[in-house]
């Protein structure tokens, strides 16, 4: 049996029962723990954890993460920009240049913006307060409808409904049979990412159309293995714009959500589930593209 590819599966905020704890993202964890390979074994072993902190503020798990058998990291970025420390950041960036693999996800506005402090793909998340799109005509609101939210908030549609993607031919994005994915889960306010600056390794892979604005926006920066300054070959990396299209609620709406959420839920992941197949897809294709193992 081939040894079992290591995912931790962690979100920048600490417990709490009324927030998006890594409590729910229990159908995203139980889908990667779901595969097998050809001889029936699973391929990835799933590590779920909530932020903690030591006595100096630190991660202990992220703050030394290079020095761990983890091949991936899949970072739920939920926190209002003091998710990560320093050392955290460290920890995070040296993974990165030892091979490791990292899918950084985020939200509306400056959800997440402690990712800014992440070099490579923490530079390709733009926020409201800080490291902006570069296109200044995009710092406007998309989303009309939720007056607390500022940009970018772009419109996708409603929670529980599926959004219609422009997929690009890349592996992230493939079907069993070739065919590009369709489907992801929609939001009343996603954020915005892009290729960064002097980033020859990045693309967008797959873009999405506002519902209110019909603008299109960006969902997915891959980042292909490449060598830094130092000689190091890093891990691929994938920054996506709303942790809304994995998490629990925007698979299944009965499995509720935090009591802040305000937007009344669309019905189409019931009139629609095959479309859910798609994101499955996705989620499979990037466990298996991030995986620093050839």
């Amino acid at each position: 049996m081939n040894k079992q590819v290591k995912i931790l599966l962690q979100t920048t905020i600490p417990y709490s029962d009324d927030d998006w704890h890594i409590g729910r993202f229990s159908l995203l964890t139980e889908h990667l723990r779901s595969l097998e390979d050809a001889e029936g074994n699973s391929i990835y072993d799933v590590t779920t954890r909530n932020r903690e902190q030591d006595a100096n503020g630190n991660d202990p798990v992220l703050a030394s993460l290079y020095d761990s058998d983890y091949d991936e990291l899949w970072l739920m970025a939920l926190d209002l920009g003091d998710g990560l420390s320093k050392a955290d950041c460290e920890g995070i960036t040296k993974f990165r240049q030892c091979g490791g693999g990292i899918l950084a996800t985020r939200d509306h506005n400056d959800m997440g913006s402690s990712l800014c402090t992440l070099g490579g793909i923490g530079a390709a998340h733009f926020f409201h307060s800080k490291q902006r799109e570069p296109d200044k005509s995009r710092h406007c609101r998309d989303d009309n409808a939720t007056l607390n939210i500022d940009w970018p908030n772009y419109h996708s549609g409603a929670n529980g409904d599926f959004q219609n993607i422009k997929a690009t031919d890349h592996p992230l994005l493939k079907r069993a049979d070739g065919s590009l994915i369709e489907y992801f889960p929609a939001h009343p306010h996603e954020g915005a990412v892009g290729v960064p600056a002097d980033e020859p390794a990045a693309s967008v892979v797959a873009t999405g159309a506002s519902k209110t604005t019909g603008n299109t926006f960006n969902l997915l920066v891959a980042f292909d293995r490449t060598e830094d300054s130092h000689g190091n070959l890093c891990g691929r990396g994938i920054a996506e714009s709303s942790f809304h299209h994995l998490v629990d609620y925007n698979w299944n709406i009965d499995l509720e959500c935090p009591t802040f959420v305000e937007e009344a839920p669309g019905d189409e992941w019931k009139r629609y589930p095959e479309r859910l197949d798609d994101v499955k897809r996705y989620v499979e294709n990037a466990a298996a593209w991030l995986s620093k193992r050839d």
